[in-house]
């Protein structure tokens, strides 16, 4: 990958990571529950998911998926149901004090990986990316060793910033009625985003 290419996927990688969506929504409440410290295995899970997607469409395992109209809309239902799900979910326990220390490392984990699977904005992101900055000239593997260490490193910094919002907003508004109504907009926006995964359409290559 040229130096003019590689300028041009890391601007599109933080666009793509940086932009509000279910990930930095989980971050941002994985701050204010549990801690900076302890919010960071939701990083974690977000950065193995990134990693396998990457992999994934170097291989065109999602150029298959986004090509399997059935398999997309059952997986895009699906995971809109599971956004909504977790909307209702935390707008009910907006106003219970937070259980950081009840709630295992591996909850934390496999919530944020579920939540970065069904991300819609991933399938169409990670298509964008192979489509649009992958040289077809060069070897796929020999590309890899550019792209995976850079948006690797570009998601990491986007949602440990994220989590470090929430981990102050969470010491600053604790036991507030401004922390109450903060956690039901996030609530709403994951709400929000089940509705626009579920009327989204299927990502295709341009």
């Amino acid at each position: 990958m040229s130096w003019e290419g590689w300028m041009i996927f890391a601007s599109f990688w933080v666009v793509f990571v940086t932009t509000p969506g279910p990930n930095a929504v989980n971050c941002i409440q994985n701050g204010m529950t549990f801690g900076f410290g302890r919010a960071l295995w939701g990083v974690a899970a977000i950065l193995t998911q990134a990693t396998v997607f990457l992999i994934l469409s170097a291989l065109g395992v999602t150029a298959l998926i986004a090509a399997s109209p059935t398999g997309f809309m059952v997986a895009k239902y699906l995971g809109a149901a599971v956004l909504i799900w977790l909307g209702l979910r935390a707008w009910y326990r907006a106003k219970l004090p937070p259980k950081a220390d009840k709630q295992p490392s591996r909850a934390i984990y496999g919530r944020a990986l579920a939540i970065a699977t069904i991300n819609p904005k991933s399938v169409a992101g990670y298509l964008a990316a192979f489509s649009q900055f992958v040289q077809p000239d060069v070897p796929i593997w020999t590309q890899m060793q550019v792209i995976l260490p850079t948006a690797l490193t570009i998601t990491a910094l986007s949602y440990c910033t994220y989590t470090a919002l929430g981990a102050g907003i969470g010491r600053s508004a604790l036991k507030a009625v401004f922390n109450v109504w903060l956690r039901r907009a996030l609530a709403l926006c994951f709400i929000f985003y089940g509705i626009a995964l579920g009327a989204s359409s299927t990502p295709v290559r341009s």
